[in-house]
């Protein structure tokens, strides 16, 4: 007959302890990389950009008439002239989600 060994509780509340604490840094970590992906998927300004670029050329050849609005995925853009004076045009690039603005501004009239 074989005799059964006792363990030790010590080795048993060392075992759980050690368990936890990897449960709690995959946790973590999980919990930092799911973070960094919501931030770089929200915050991706290159369309809004792009568009804001092809907007001015579009204003400066005059194939587009003051005030425009227009919406691309998650941004919302607009160009409008300063209400103080006009010859100022500002086109405005909002995110909805993050509430992040891109502005511009152009003089009119050197155009």
């Amino acid at each position: 007959m074989v005799v059964l060994k006792k363990i030790r509780s010590a080795t048993l509340i060392e075992t759980l302890i050690a368990t936890v604490l990897i449960i709690v840094v995959f946790l973590i970590a999980s919990l930092v990389i799911n973070n960094l992906f919501f931030n770089t998927f929200h915050q991706k300004k290159e369309i809004a950009e792009t568009r804001l670029n092809e907007l001015e050329y579009s204003y400066l050849n005059k194939t587009i008439q003051i005030p425009y609005i227009e919406e691309i995925e998650n941004w919302d853009i607009t160009i409008t002239q300063e209400n103080d004076s006009k010859q100022y045009i500002l086109l405005i690039a909002t995110n909805k989600i993050t509430k992040k603005e891109i502005k511009r501004t152009l003089i009119a009239n050197e155009y």
